[in-house]
């Protein structure tokens, strides 16, 4: 699922009260049948900046949640190089985050994310410092990277084109505090092609998107109907 709205609406919040970081003001959330009351273990993040330790190699910045859960010096070792793997960078396992490219630093971060197998992992804009070539095939690789994983993934983004091409649905939040303006199903079937973003389909996507933010950006218009988030 992707999350798409004007600044200020509540998008990085809402995933910061999905991964515990933050209470509810009210009501509640829950991950599965358990209700989040605190950073859970189940649940991975990715922010906007990789946020690496620049005094650990990219192995050992992918292994940190595997030492801090007890697991052998081995195991999380072997973990971390098959992560590696898995993200596309297992020729950089012992190099500092300063030698790497802000795209392989990321692909670090999704694998740490990915280190003791959450079944949830949020994504909060991870690829917008990215240009717009090296970002369209992050895209490509965080869909292979579920398809393989079959992970769920909650993406925060500015970009229409990036959520239509990953999600199979998209909220567009809107107000102060956000509210839910419209939920748009993205019917794409899976594997998707950058070339499928030219398809009708997803210029009707599209454009339902757009006109459930435009309300935001246009002074003097009314908001869009809402309807809460719970």
């Amino acid at each position: 699922m992707a999350v798409i709205g004007a600044n200020g609406t509540g998008k990085s919040t809402l995933l910061k009260l999905v991964a515990g970081l933050l209470d509810p003001g009210q009501g509640q959330v829950t991950v599965g049948d358990r209700t989040v009351s605190a950073p859970d273990l189940g649940v991975g993040f990715v922010f906007q900046e990789p946020r690496l330790l620049p005094w650990r190699s990219a192995l050992g910045n992918v292994s940190l949640p595997l030492e801090l859960a007890g697991w052998s010096a081995s195991a999380r070792e072997a973990r971390a190089r098959d992560l590696l793997v898995l993200v596309g960078t297992d020729d950089i396992e012992r190099l500092r985050p300063h030698q790497l490219s802000g795209g392989t630093r990321q692909r670090v971060a999704i694998a740490r994310a990915l280190a003791l197998e959450p079944g949830v992992l949020l994504l909060d804009e991870p690829f917008s410092a990215l240009d717009a070539l090296t970002r369209e095939r992050f895209n490509v690789m965080l869909q292979s990277l579920w398809r393989r994983t079959r992970t769920t993934i909650l993406l925060v983004t500015h970009s229409i084109p990036e959520a239509i091409f990953l999600a199979d649905r998209v909220l567009v939040l809107a107000g102060r505090p956000g509210r839910i303006a419209a939920r748009v199903p993205i019917s794409l079937p899976r594997p998707r092609t950058l070339t499928d973003l030219d398809a009708t389909l997803v210029t009707d996507a599209a454009a339902a998107i757009r006109a459930a933010i435009e309300p935001e950006r246009s002074p003097g218009s009314e908001p869009p109907s809402e309807e809460g988030v719970a």
